[in-house]
């Protein structure tokens, strides 16, 4: 698995020993990453990758122009490979790294801005991302402008109640949400 643009493009980035984690293929985060790079939304963003796993989806935004990644995980293993992906790219001052389940987080630490990019990959079908969506809103990790992505199994249903849908999209057995807050 490599980062696929920006100042660390083709660096490669250390992957789980088992499936454990499901890191999201490059093929997937390059689509992404033009979707985000062609709705201006990703320069100088402040983001949360939210099940990081191999934190690459935050590492290839602050490779191509984000500022600030916050990076969660309740995987102490995942919270490792993270790190140390973060440190083979020289991003630490860049990143904060917390053992963390986003769908309990506490509130946002006030040295830590405000989100306005969040990556939400959890595990496929546990009903995690409105969960995570509705302790982050409640403990104010967002600012008014926040962007979603969202990645799930092509075939999952997930509630839009704070979230709207502006953009979908499949890639074999991957759906991409784009969205917004509800107004």
């Amino acid at each position: 698995m490599r980062i696929t643009g920006g100042i660390h493009r083709s660096r490669k980035l250390e992957t789980p020993k088992n499936d454990a984690v499901r890191p999201t293929s490059d093929k997937v985060r390059q689509a992404v990453f033009n979707m985000l790079n062609s709705r201006g939304v990703l320069q100088d963003a402040n983001i949360l990758d939210a099940f990081c796993g191999t934190g690459a989806l935050g590492l290839e935004a602050l490779s191509q122009g984000a500022e600030h990644c916050v990076f969660f995980d309740n995987n102490k293993d995942s919270i490792q490979l993270c790190k140390n992906n973060i440190l083979a790219l020289n991003e630490e001052a860049k990143s904060d790294v917390f053992f963390q389940d986003a769908s309990k987080v506490k509130e946002r630490p006030e040295d830590i801005d405000a989100i306005n990019l969040v990556f939400l990959d959890p595990p496929y079908n546990k009903n995690l991302i409105s969960k995570s969506i509705e302790a982050l809103q409640k403990n104010n990790w967002f600012s008014r402008d926040v962007f979603f992505v969202i990645e799930t199994a092509k075939d999952e249903v997930i509630s839009f109640e704070l979230i709207e849908a502006i953009n979908e999209k499949i890639y074999g057995d991957t759906k991409i949400i784009l969205a917004v807050l509800n107004s």
